[in-house]
This record gives C-alpha cells, sequence and structure tokens, in this order.
C-alpha cells in the first residue's frame, strides 16, 4: 500500500494523478497546504501500517518531523521526499530525501516532473505522450516558464485547475491520460476558459488601482490584497510597476501572502523565509505572522494607491529625446530627457544632480523617491502652451 501527501496546488495535484496512474486503488492521497502537513505526517507515523510507503511531494516537513521521519526511515524505510524548492534542499542530505532545483540541463524542475522521472525510471508507470506532455505543462506553469516559451496551454491548464474542484480535476485528468496519445483540452473546457481570461483581465485591472509602493527592509514592495488569480496579478502588475522590486499579495481571508517578482536580483523565497515560508526563487509565500502584518498591514494601510502611467498617449512617450513629463501627489512636475550620453531628471525646472546611464534607470530613481507618474496628453500639451505663452 502506498501513501501520497502533497501540496494542494496544481503541481501537488499534478503529482497525486501520477501516483493514481502508477498505483490505482493501492495508494491513498492526501493534498495539503503547507500548514497542514505535519499534522498528516504525524498522523501517518502513529496511525498508518509501518508497511505502508510513505510519499511527501511539493512540500517539505518541519524540523521535528524531520527526525521522526529519520528514525522511522531507519527502523522500517518506506519514506521518499520528493520536492523542488529552495528551501527545501537541506532534505537531499538524507536518503529519503530527493531535492532538485535544476535538471542537468539547466531547467528548473517541479515535484510533478520530478516523481514522473522517479515513477519511470522504477517502472511505476510506463511513459506515453500525453502524460509527457501534461507533466511539462504543469512544470512550465509552475517555474512560470511558460511565459518566457510563450505556452498559453500551460497557464490555461492551472485555470482550469482552479474553475473545477480538485476531484473532479484529478478524475478528468487521469481518464484523459489513459486514454489519449496526446494532451488537450475538450469544447467545452476551450470555451469555460475563454471566459476565465476575461474575468482574469477585469480582476488585474481593477487591482492596478488598488496597489501601493512601500519600502520593506532594503527593497521596495508593492502591496496589494487579494483572493485570487495570484500568479497572473503578480506578473502584470510586476511588468506595470518595473521600478518594484517585488510583489506583496495579502489574502486576508486565507490569512497568506504571496510574493512575486519578475526580476533576478530579488530571491522572494528569502523574503517568504524571513517570516517563516518558502518556495521559489520569483514565487513564494507565508502565512501572515506578526511580522509579516506589521510590515505589510499595519505599516502600509494608510499609503495611497500608485497612480497609473497615462496609457494612450501620442505625444508624452517615455523615452522621448524631448523628455517626458511626470508628476507627483504635491503637483511637483518633472522631465527626464537625454543629455549627451546620459539622462537627467528635472525637478520643477531643477536638474537633479543625480545623472543615469538609462531612461528605466532614471524613471527607477524617479518613481522609487517622488512616486511621480507619468501624465496624459492633455495635461502635457497644456504645459508646454502655458510655457510658449509665458516665453
Amino acid at each position: 500500500m502506498y501513501k501520497l501527501l502533497s501540496h494542494n496546488d496544481l503541481d501537488g495535484v499534478g503529482c497525486g494523478i501520477l501516483a493514481k496512474l502508477a498505483f490505482g486503488q493501492n495508494v491513498k492521497v492526501r493534498y495539503n497546504s503547507v500548514s497542514s502537513l505535519n499534522r498528516e505526517i504525524e498522523f501517518f507515523l502513529e496511525n498508518d501500517h509501518p508497511d505502508t510507503f510513505l510519499f511527501i511531494t511539493d512540500l517539505s516537513p518541519n524540523e521535528e518531523n524531520e527526525k521522526k521521519l529519520q528514525q522511522f526511515f531507519k527502523k522500517h524505510g518506506n519514506v521518499q521526499l520528493i520536492d523542488h524548492h529552495k528551501t527545501a534542499q537541506h532534505l537531499d542530505e538524507y536518503e529519503w530525501g530527493y531535492v532538485l532545483v535544476e535538471d542537468v540541463n539547466g531547467r528548473l524542475t517541479s515535484a510533478t516532473s520530478l516523481f514522473y522521472e522517479y515513477l519511470t525510471s522504477n517502472n511505476y508507470l510506463e511513459k506515453s505522450n500525453a502524460i509527457t506532455e501534461f507533466v511539462e505543462l504543469v512544470r512550465q506553469y509552475d517555474t512560470w516558464e511558460w511565459e518566457k516559451n510563450e505556452n498559453h496551454k500551460a497557464h490555461l491548464l492551472n485555470s482550469l485547475f482552479y474553475l473545477v474542484s480538485i476531484d473532479e480535476f484529478e478524475e478528468t485528468m487521469i481518464e484523459r491520460l489513459q486514454a489519449n496519445d496526446s494532451f488537450d483540452f475538450d469544447d467545452f473546457e476551450k470555451r469555460l476558459l475563454n471566459m476565465e481570461e476575461d474575468k482574469i483581465e477585469r480582476y488585474i485591472r481593477r487591482k492596478r488601482r488598488e496597489i501601493v509602493q512601500a519600502k520593506v527592509g532594503k527593497y521596495y514592495a508593492g502591496v496589494v490584497y487579494a483572493e485570487s488569480y495570484h500568479s497572473e496579478l503578480g506578473n502584470e502588475l510586476g511588468k506595470e510597476h518595473p521600478h518594484l522590486d517585488y510583489i506583496t499579495i495579502l489574502n486576508m481571508g486565507g490569512k497568506r501572502v504571496s510574493f512575486r517578482t519578475i526580476h533576478d536580483h530579488v530571491d522572494v523565497s528569502e523574503i517568504a523565509g524571513h517570516y517563516g515560508g518558502g518556495g521559489h526563487q520569483k514565487a513564494s509565500g507565508c502565512n501572515l505572522t506578526d511580522d509579516a502584518y506589521k510590515s505589510y498591514v499595519l505599516d502600509t494601510f494608510h499609503l495611497d494607491a500608485i497612480q497609473e502611467d497615462a496609457k494612450r498617449n501620442r505625444h508624452n512617450l517615455k523615452e522621448s529625446a524631448f523628455g517626458a513629463m511626470y508628476k507627483s501627489r504635491n503637483e511637483d512636475l518633472f522631465f527626464i530627457h537625454p543629455k549627451d550620453d546620459n539622462w537627467i531628471i528635472e525637478h520643477n525646472k531643477v536638474i537633479l544632480e543625480k545623472v543615469f546611464k538609462s531612461y528605466l534607470e532614471a524613471e527607477i530613481y524617479l518613481k522609487r523617491t517622488y512616486e511621480a507618474w507619468l501624465v496624459r496628453d492633455e495635461e502635457f500639451v497644456e504645459y508646454l502652451m502655458n510655457e510658449v505663452r509665458k516665453a
């Protein structure tokens, strides 16, 4: 008999689907949040038959259960942990632990891809084109590689996962992977997913107007309250505000914090680790601890939302050789314009001493220091006309 304890997201449930494809009725699967895993491990150690083989995927135990699992393994064997998070790498030191962040080709792994490799190499599961494609879609979504590869199908798979119950998703995927030579969505799912895409766009558009900016430690964070679409929201807000080092998404109902970044210089798993959580370099999370609550709720609740840059300008454009006009909350005006081989900022007609190598570098400084935004064409043209009249 086998038992699988896995995460309750797409990557974790992907492991459960593979386990049921490999072991059928001989495996019991339990999906867990990060916080509930340790209760499940304790229950297994106290109640399950010692001949039961325990798999743990996409999650890692606390230090106390780590020691208990080592004792169980020495006495009975029958334990295999498979994970891909940096915060779990210390578990690779155990004979029962297998943690791999990147494969030999430098590709980021997922728990589903590692578990698939384990099951097929140990002859528990036979490879097929459909299962291999499904596993790769899960891996690309979980590592956010799908966006770089423009593999929209991976994103749609995750959207479908959240549109139905875990039981329904699991049952549908198992039937599809057993019956077909390739993986695809049916016509009903495609229509459903098209509607979901529209819903996500509307949700993100609303949240763009709610994000605030705060300096937390050495980094600039964007903070927003949201209960849905954390990955999509974090990615879009990160691209919308590249001057922010990372995006913090607060789920007050679930008492969870998600961290997302589009930058390579930030490792949000370290930020999450500071509050007792973990995850990937660009996508991590933690519980809303007292420290996290102070940093991202108490210290930011009074802040005004970031003003969005004008979107449809034809004249006041970023990186323009004539200069781009910005404004701050206290009505200060700024111009970013080139000078020689650099870019400078003019603040209320006074040139700042600081010189920048690129437009983006100047804009990042301006937005971090003054929270200024690119004004609309109408305001830009009116300012120029007033200056001409004065002259």
